[in-house]
């Protein structure tokens, strides 16, 4: 074989590895009863912030302990308890959706890293205006002297 063609092959060889490489580190969205049924392992799980349960969170006490409880984004019925130990989240109270990046064990999921899903503020659909057009403002351009139009 040439020196050309090995080198193309090892390229080519060194391509595909990083390809297949890159295809298995992606990450997906979880559920709750996915991350419960893998316990130990990192895993990101999309939820929605359970509104009805207390967000326990006293600055005094310990300023890093937050927990709440999280339900499914599809399935409103899974529940788990949240336990981070970041501190407050903000926007924690106002958003939509939770991506929660951790591990469930022992009842709890340990949550390293939360990412808030804001509602958008451009969500509502655009009123057309309801202001009235002031009759006296329209310039008639007939009713204008050459004067007028110099300038």
């Amino acid at each position: 074989m040439k020196k050309i063609h090995i080198i193309l092959l090892v390229f080519v060889a060194g391509s595909i590895a990083l390809l297949i490489s890159l295809l298995n580190t992606g990450s997906t969205y979880e559920t709750i009863a996915d991350a419960k049924a893998m316990p130990g392992k990192f895993v990101h799980v999309a939820v929605r912030l359970d509104k009805t349960k207390p967000v326990e969170f006293d600055a005094k006490k310990d300023p890093n302990y937050l927990s709440f409880y999280a339900v499914g984004v599809e399935n409103p019925d899974q529940e788990m308890k949240v336990i981070y130990r970041n501190g407050e989240i903000p926007n924690l109270m106002i958003s939509e959706r939770l991506v929660l990046k951790g591990k469930y064990d022992n009842d709890k999921f340990e949550c390293k890293d939360v990412q808030t899903k804001c509602p958008s503020k451009y969500k509502e659909e655009m009123k057309p205006t309801e202001k009235s057009i002031d009759q006296s403002a329209i310039i008639n351009p007939a009713a204008t002297t050459s004067e007028e139009t110099k300038y």
